[in-house]
Formats: structure tokens, C-alpha cells, sequence
């Protein structure tokens, strides 16, 4: 994947601080953001009240991840997640988390579906701990995925119910899936082997419907499927 900064940009940005911009309209959290991120040692390079010409803000500021709402000026619809997943195409090293009000599950799954970390969604109202939020921020940069719980179940919601079409076999992958445990861990405890292990585990996801997304990702979600019958 190539950087979508000069070489000598790319060089400070690793060398320097976790650079930030932030797309939200509300003038308060904007500014209790940028409060918050410079407690945190985070640069906050840029901040606006709109998603107009997201990409060439972002590369700008030569920042590592972009924080966004869903809903922007002017019509206070998409614009936010629209604009994020421009951002995605455009400048796929940049990390991008949602932070909204409203999980709108058709977008998220597409924002997802690239499948090589760097995402985050997280509800407005169900951030409780500013340290965990800015830990978000870091993992996104670090290419992790930062799902809150109630996004995953609206990303699961619309399903059928897709367990029954498992195998038994599936079944006990899945159910040791559900114990946390590896795949060399799972492969011990049925008396198989890796190999099989890991196509019971694709036919899972296959099964469940969870599309190309990051194995680790796909996994979480399966367990939530499993757990949630």
C-alpha cells in the first residue's frame, strides 16, 4: 500500500505525534476534541464544520486519522459517512473513525468491508471514558477496528437467523470460537487438524454472511451471532 504523503512528510508524521482532524458541526465537542487530544499529546491539524473536500483537508494536514460525524452540513444526512468512505479510496493509510449519534448499518458494513483495520465507529452517547476514547484514536491509527457493541448489532440485526444452517461440526468450531480459543487450540480440543479447522471457520463466515472484512473482525462478529442465540 503506498503512503499518501511525500516521503519526508510520511517521515515526521512517524517520527512525530499522532496527528488528528476532526469533521464535526457541533462548536462544543469540537473544541472539548481538541481539549482532549492535546491532553493526550495528540495534534489536532485540522477542524471544521463540514465534510466539503474531505480528502484534500486530510492530506493537507498530513494526518493520521480523521475523525468524522455521520451527519454534516448541509443536509445533515450522510455527508459524514460519505465522506469517509472517499477518504478510505482515496488515502487508505489514513485511519477513520465515526463518531455519531446514529449507526447506519448499510454504510458502516461498507465502510468495513475494505478488511485491513484502520476503522473505528463509536456512538456519541455511549463514550464514557475519555482515556478509552483516546485509546480508540491510537488503535485506528495502529489499524485496529474499534466497533462499539451496538454497531456490531445493527450490522447483525438484519440477518436471518443463519446457526441453523450450520453443520454440527461448525457448531463446535464456533462454540470454541466463542471460548476465546486459537485455532491450534480448537484443532486440539476436536482432534483435527489446522488445516480443517480453518475451513470449518470459512465456511462459517460464509454460512453467516460476514463478507471479506479482516479475519479478526469477521471473527468477532461470528461469536457475536453465536452468543446472541
Amino acid at each position: 500500500m503506498s503512503d499518501p504523503y511525500p516521503e519526508e512528510v510520511a517521515a515526521a508524521i512517524e517520527s512525530g505525534p499522532l496527528r488528528v482532524v476532526l469533521f464535526e458541526d457541533s462548536v462544543l465537542l469540537r473544541e472539548g476534541l481538541i481539549r482532549l487530544f492535546d491532553e493526550a499529546g495528540y495534534v489536532t491539524a485540522g477542524a471544521w464544520g463540514d465534510a466539503h473536500g474531505v480528502v484534500e483537508r486530510v492530506r493537507a494536514a498530513a494526518a493520521d486519522v480523521a475523525i468524522l460525524d455521520v451527519r454534516l452540513p448541509p443536509a445533515f444526512r450522510d455527508e459524514g459517512i460519505r465522506a469517509a468512505l472517499a477518504l478510505r479510496d482515496a488515502l487508505p493509510d489514513v485511519g477513520i473513525l465515526v463518531l455519531s449519534q446514529y449507526v447506519e448499518g448499510v454504510y458502516a458494513r461498507e465502510l468495513l468491508a475494505g478488511g485491513e483495520g484502520g476503522v473505528g465507529y463509536l456512538l456519541k452517547d455511549r463514550v464514557t471514558s475519555l482515556d478509552e476514547f483516546t485509546d480508540a484514536v491510537r488503535r485506528v491509527r495502529e489499524r485496529g477496528t474499534v466497533l462499539d457493541p451496538l454497531v456490531v448489532q445493527g450490522l447483525l440485526s438484519s440477518r436471518p437467523d443463519p446457526l441453523s444452517t450450520l453443520t454440527p461440526r461448525e457448531r463446535d468450531v464456533l462454540t470454541l470460537m466463542a471460548e476465546g480459543r486459537s485455532n491450534a487450540s480448537i484443532a486440539e480440543r476436536l482432534f483435527i487438524g489446522v488445516g480443517a479447522v480453518e475451513k470449518n471457520i470459512s465456511a462459517i463466515f460464509s454460512k453467516l454472511g460476514l463478507e471479506e472484512s479482516g479475519t479478526e473482525h469477521r471473527r468477532v462478529l461470528a461469536v457475536l451471532a453465536f452468543l446472541q442465540h
